[in-house]
């Protein structure tokens, strides 16, 4: 059996890919594995861990309530959030990843990259891309 995967970031974009992929996975009939990828570094400290750590019982929480079968996988181990995602729906032979999406000027996209991107052009599977208030 498949899965669903969800790059989540507790961010608009991240409720707005959690939500679908918790519509899809019921729709489809298939767990949710729930990837939520930090670079780790000199950012990462105590504090950002502490705080990594209740965003993801929250969403834990959430999935509980939704009634899906779920794993969360909460990585700290220096990969590009593309990569992680990537490599964890493969896998889990995931039939669909689900990922949110903000607006970027073209310049942003430049300089900074863009793991959406990446995601869409070397992802197995089909990507579903959602807008946070769509």
């Amino acid at each position: 059996m498949g899965t669903v995967v969800v790059g989540y970031v507790p961010k608009p974009e991240g409720e707005a890919a959690l939500d679908r992929a918790i519509d899809e996975a019921k729709l489809r009939g298939t767990d949710l594995v729930v990837v939520n990828s930090h670079r780790g570094g000199q950012e990462f400290d105590g504090e950002a861990a502490r705080r990594a750590e209740s965003d993801m019982a929250a969403v834990r929480a959430r999935l509980d309530e939704a009634g899906v079968t779920y794993d969360v996988r909460q990585l700290v181990r220096g990969f590009e959030p593309a990569e992680d995602l990537i490599s964890i729906a493969e896998a889990s032979s995931a039939e669909l990843i689900v990922i949110g999406l903000r607006r970027r000027s073209p310049v942003g996209k430049l300089i900074l990259g863009s793991n959406a991107q990446r995601i869409l052009l070397d992802a197995h599977c089909p990507v579903l891309a959602v807008k946070a208030g769509a």
